[in-house]
């Protein structure tokens, strides 16, 4: 049972790392490549867990053999526009100027129920209000609405409005991110004086959100009951 435990343990540390080396990817972002990858490596690691009697040597080759052929072809497929339409396809627009392609939609076995859950997932419920959709190489669709249905932004109302970037995460659940603190031109002497003036000290802190321009918000710990 231990060698198992152990096997187990092993192997969920290396599938980690080589799904880092593959790259920070959600699993409906996955490319076709990718996601053959993925399934392959799940399947080679349940056998050395499962059957003790195969040595681990021949789950770590294989994994680290398929990451490594991914890796290589990406490198490749960034330099060749015709290598990756070979290896994750290319979009295709299934609306253009509000009408459905339906030849498109045939090729890529994109059902009508397809096309409104997507539309759906993307918070548009008429097809009417459609001015271009774009089926992604992930399947995801991508959607603009017909611009005179679209929201307006200050620019179009002729509001002012900076440009700045977001509020960064300073201390999480008591730790401080010098990074973060680095990012938006501070150090820790401003960040002891801030957390002074609201009474508390950063490692009481849970949560701490500040901006370039001084704005930050506190929350505190809850102390345990």
């Amino acid at each position: 049972m231990l060698i198992v435990f152990l096997r187990a343990v092993v192997l969920y540390v290396l599938i980690i790392i080589a799904v880092r080396l593959m790259g920070k990817r959600q699993i409906g972002e996955l490319q076709p490549s990718e996601l053959v990858v993925t399934i392959l490596m799940s399947n080679i690691a349940t056998l050395p867990v499962e059957d003790i009697s195969i040595p681990m040597i021949m789950g770590i080759v294989p994994i680290f053999t398929f990451v490594s052929l991914d890796v290589f072809m990406s490198q490749i497929a960034m330099k060749s526009r015709r290598l990756r339409r070979l290896f994750s396809g290319e979009p295709k627009v299934i609306i253009r100027d509000g009408k459905i392609d339906q030849r498109t939609m045939r090729d890529l076995r994109y059902t009508v129920d397809d096309l409104t859950e997507s539309l759906r997932g993307c918070s548009v419920f008429e097809l009417s209000d459609v001015q271009l959709a774009v089926v992604e190489t992930t399947g995801k669709i991508s959607v603009m609405k017909k611009q005179s249905l679209d929201t307006p932004t200050r620019e179009d109302m002729n509001i002012k409005a900076e440009n700045a970037d977001p509020s960064v995460l300073v201390i999480s659940d008591g730790e401080v991110s010098d990074a973060a603190l680095e990012s938006i031109g501070r150090d820790r002497a401003w960040l002891g004086k801030v957390t002074a003036a609201a009474g508390t000290v950063p490692g009481e802190v849970f949560i701490m959100t500040a901006d370039k321009s001084g704005r930050y918000s506190i929350v505190r710990k809850e102390t345990e009951k």
